[in-house]
């Protein structure tokens, strides 16, 4: 069974910082591909950052290259999403995303397995 549960989300003011986390289950295979989507209301799906594992590749959307990091701790199977210096366009729910096909990193969004989301509010 998978399962993954995402903490960490809140509401901050713009140019404060947050650190997201993904707790992921799986009781036979090890995820390759990991990360997280946002998607705020009206807006599409948005791919903020994912790690393939296999490949060493690792994806940042431009809207948050040089402000946020995504680490992955793969004994655990956790993953980690850190936020700095947070505006109002970075308000949405952020859902993390794994699959263990290989993957492009760029299309986390269309990673198979997903948790429920954590929402990240940013007041200007």
């Amino acid at each position: 069974q998978v399962h993954l549960v995402e903490s960490g989300g809140g509401s901050v003011q713009a140019g404060g910082s947050l650190r997201l986390s993904c707790a992921a289950t799986t009781y036979t295979r090890r995820y390759i591909c990991m990360g997280w989507f946002r998607q705020a209301p009206g807006k599409e799906r948005e791919g903020v950052a994912a790690i393939y594992t296999g490949a060493r590749s690792t994806y940042l959307a431009d809207s948050v290259k040089g402000r946020f990091t995504i680490s992955q701790d793969n004994a655990e199977n956790t993953l980690t999403l850190d936020m700095n210096s947070l505006k109002p366009e970075d308000t949405a729910m952020y859902y993390c995303a794994a699959s263990f096909a290989p993957c492009n990193p760029a299309r986390v969004s269309e990673f198979i397995y997903r948790g429920p989301g954590t929402r990240v509010t940013v007041s200007s």
